[in-house]
């Protein structure tokens, strides 16, 4: 009897999954699903150095929806739904060899999507590219026979790609909504990123002082108006944060509003999980070894924060980035530390940062399926507000049936509250 055209073909779980071989780096290509655009230009960049042919994807609309949807649980959340629909709708485009490609993802070890992606992007694609490697990119001891293979320079180098990364956006985004001629800002930014390619193919990007301060430089250059916007700060669910899949091109909207879009910097995020790492041994005495390695770590890359922080004090022209130790006394008068599943305490103390240097009005974005982040985004709303007096929180829902539309006119109310507080202050 012919099988029903209909039928999808069984798939043996069981079977064990292909493996990225070191051969691979030379005949595969990479595919990395698209989150910060001008962070992962730098990080890709650093791959590359490493001998990895990568690429990250731009592939958006209703298909990568609908792929995700296809091959992911209804209860899934909506960040691993746009990954792995990304994933898939390439592959089903023509322009990748299958038998050539592999897929990579970040894991930082903790719960939800941030330990479980991989399970759930190998059960995606066993259904139809089965020969497709899934591949880790963490610093956790993750998938350890399938993890992308860096040196300890590589690894120097990331890191740096993300200070340079989070400098560039933050003076961007300062930048862009008082422009005199369109389009500086962004000649800005690619300069900014070419040249800080270039420091990383040699030792110059440990010149942290010489790369932040020709990046200030550059911004600086741009001529602008001196006008008074409405500032939004962005917080959330990582992905949804910064994914202009994920938030509908939350940014792009902003500045469409003639607001100023105020984005935390990826490494807090980095730098929250290496303090967790730490905070675990001190509260629920896990991992003490372990923990004073991460101890080591975390001092150097806030010890860069600050020096970071220090030249945008001292050049003037820009707001300086969120001090992390801050952000954990932030923390402390909204929620406990110890609160860590997804992104935790980190999104009331982004807030309430946010609050305390004048950006008052915040969208927090709140993907389906992410129950860490609504208790500790939504459900710490009320605390916020209680601390600061005019602090204008809205929780937008990221989910496969919410229209572009709905999500925009919610962000529109809390706008026309933004608009409406800053006319009685001037008065």
């Amino acid at each position: 009897m012919k099988e029903s055209l209909s039928e999808k073909p069984t798939v043996d779980f069981t079977q064990p999954y292909p493996v990225f071989t070191e051969e691979m780096k030379a005949t595969h290509t990479i595919l990395v699903p698209d989150m910060l655009p001008w962070h992962f230009d730098l990080l890709v960049h650093v791959m590359r150095r490493a001998g990895y042919q990568v690429e990250v994807l731009h592939n958006e609309g209703r298909a990568v929806i609908d792929e995700g949807l296809k091959h992911v649980h209804n209860d899934t959340c909506f960040p691993a739904l746009c990954v792995i629909g990304q994933y898939l709708d390439a592959l089903k485009s023509g322009k990748y060899d299958p038998a050539r490609t592999a897929v990579l993802i970040t894991q930082s070890g903790g719960g939800c999507r941030a330990s479980n992606y991989v399970s759930l992007i190998r059960k995606a694609l066993a259904a139809e590219f089965p020969k497709v490697p899934v591949l880790s990119l963490n610093f956790s001891g993750l998938e350890k026979g399938n993890a992308l293979k860096l040196s300890a320079g590589d690894f120097f180098r990331l890191a740096y790609a993300i200070y340079y990364g989070d400098l560039i956006m933050t003076c961007f985004n300062q930048t862009k909504p008082y422009e005199r001629e369109e389009g500086a800002a962004a000649k800005a930014r690619a300069a900014c990123v070419e040249k800080m390619k270039a420091a990383l193919d040699g030792g110059k990007y440990k010149r942290l002082r010489a790369c932040a301060k020709f990046i200030l430089k550059t911004f600086a250059a741009v001529p602008v108006l001196q006008a008074e916007k409405v500032k939004v700060g962005i917080v959330g669910e990582i992905y949804v944060k910064y994914s202009p899949l994920g938030n509908s091109h939350l940014e792009d909207f902003l500045l469409s509003e003639g607001c100023e879009p105020v984005v935390p910097a990826l490494m807090d995020f980095i730098l929250y999980c290496v303090i967790n790492t730490v905070n675990d041994a001190k509260f629920y005495g896990q991992g003490r070894g372990k923990a004073l390695a991460f101890a080591v770590a975390y001092r150097w890359l806030y010890g860069k924060q600050k020096k970071l922080i220090r030249l945008m004090k001292k050049q003037g022209r820009f707001a300086p980035l969120h001090d992390f130790e801050h952000l954990r006394r932030c923390a402390d008068a909204v929620i406990h530390q110890g609160v860590k599943m997804g992104e935790g305490w980190l999104i009331p103390a982004e807030m309430a940062a946010l609050a305390e240097t004048g950006t008052e009005n915040i969208v927090c974005a709140q993907p389906f399926g992410c129950l860490p982040n609504h208790i500790a985004g939504k459900g710490a709303v009320r605390a916020i507000k209680q601390l600061y007096e005019y602090v204008n929180v809205v929780p937008v829902d990221y989910d496969p049936s919410a229209t572009r539309v709905n999500q925009e006119n919610r962000i529109k109310l809390m706008l026309a509250t933004a608009r409406e507080n800053a006319r009685r202050k001037r008065s």
